[in-house]
């Protein structure tokens, strides 16, 4: 028997990081010997603290049954404080935060609750594939918004189509960015909040990386300019600050009414998040500072060993101070695809091609950080052996 899929799923082009497992795992099965610089997911161990809660409240029979979707009061409360203490934004957590499992999913799914066939969403370019699949899901088009390492990766809002602009229900931000790792200030929020007042737009920052940075300058939060809250919401991801990947937790903050659409939708398609993971992030989020500044020096000294390495091979890299990412220009001669494959085919090391991120990422590679350093150097000896 044969099944037919649905046309969305067949439009859908395929997504990157399965593709990449894929290649790692034929290679593997052959006996080579592969590193992967691909994927960004933390190495670190989830600190004992939050697994030691997990461990206590797995335990207890009342988290056995099914969760709310709107999330555990003392997990919203949780979410509302570490927003005071970090951004100094106040939070209502009754009507203003929502769990997630993990910021994918309510990037996801917020297009389902607001997009309609032919309906426009506004998307980074360079970006995380995710903007654009939901948005295809749900049956969307998409308007893409450049963004150019000379304009330090901030996109140019006089660039979009005034017309497309009117029509456009959703603009996707994330600062600091995926795949580029640049940084944004409170002077581009304002800018966006004033286009979506215009436009009558909701702005959906993706802040999965906001305790991933170096130096004195914290990034902020788009929930930091004023009115923000009246034209959109921030996803907030415990994933990589606490190197929780594989737990499933983040949040989305913000306009009460779209935090209520989006819960309204997730109680129709999930059953909430498991109990006794909420407990292990209120755990994570009490202290966020000490965990953060802890995987922040490890980080900070594999982008000074990955930085010293392109240094010596004359590869060029955006200079940042964020993100577990460095975004750097293909040598020349070669495509972001090429470059990757050459990579993998002599140094048996797997780095993400920049065009898969959209088609401003032409001509550029990502290197995740999220590997041991002594796997990371000979990762990069192996590529400077190659070239």
């Amino acid at each position: 028997m044969t099944f037919e899929e649905s046309r969305r799923l067949k439009e859908l082009p395929p997504y990157l990081f399965a593709e990449i497992d894929k290649i790692i795992q034929k290679k593997r099965s052959e006996g080579i010997d592969v590193i992967s610089l691909g994927i960004g997911d933390p190495d670190i161990p989830t600190p004992d603290g939050i697994i030691k809660e997990l461990q206590k409240e797995a335990k207890n029979p009342r988290n056995h049954k099914y969760p709310s979707s709107y999330g555990m009061d003392s997990f919203k409360r949780s979410v509302a404080d570490y927003y005071m203490q970090r951004f100094n934004v106040s939070i209502d957590p009754q009507t203003e935060v929502i769990p997630l499992f993990g910021a994918k999913e309510g990037i996801a799914n917020i297009a389902y609750v607001y997009i309609d066939n032919g309906d426009y969403v506004l998307i980074p370019d360079p970006s995380y594939p995710v903007y654009a699949i939901g948005t295809m899901f749900a049956g969307g088009f998409i308007y893409t918004m450049p963004m150019e390492e000379k304009n330090d990766y901030i996109i140019d809002l006089g660039r979009i189509d005034v017309k497309i602009a009117k029509k456009a229900k959703i603009m996707h931000i994330n600062y600091p960015n995926n795949p580029t790792s640049a940084i944004c200030g409170l002077d581009f929020f304002n800018n966006v909040v004033e286009f979506a007042e215009k436009n009558n737009i909701i702005v959906c920052h993706d802040n999965a990386y906001a305790d991933t940075y170096f130096g004195e300058t914290k990034p902020p939060s788009f929930l930091n300019v004023e009115g923000s809250k009246e034209v959109g919401i921030e996803f907030y991801s415990l994933s990589k600050t606490f190197n929780m990947t594989g737990w499933r937790i983040g949040c989305a903050v913000g306009n009460k009414d779209i935090i209520a659409s989006l819960g309204k939708y997730k109680t129709n398609v999930d059953s909430g998040v498991f109990n006794a993971i909420q407990y292990a992030a209120i755990t994570a989020l009490k202290d966020y500072e000490k965990y953060s500044s802890n995987n922040n020096l490890i980080y900070k000294e594999r982008r000074e060993i990955t930085t010293s390495v392109l240094d010596d091979i004359g590869i060029d890299y955006y200079r940042s101070n964020a993100t577990i990412y460095i975004w750097a220009k293909v040598p020349s001669g070669h495509t972001s695809k090429s470059f990757t494959q050459f990579v993998l085919d002599k140094a048996d090391v797997v780095v993400t091609p920049g065009s898969a991120y959209g088609k401003q990422g032409e001509g550029y590679f990502r290197i995740s950080l999220t590997i041991e350093d002594s796997r990371l150097k000979e990762a990069l000896e192996r590529i400077k052996n190659a070239l």
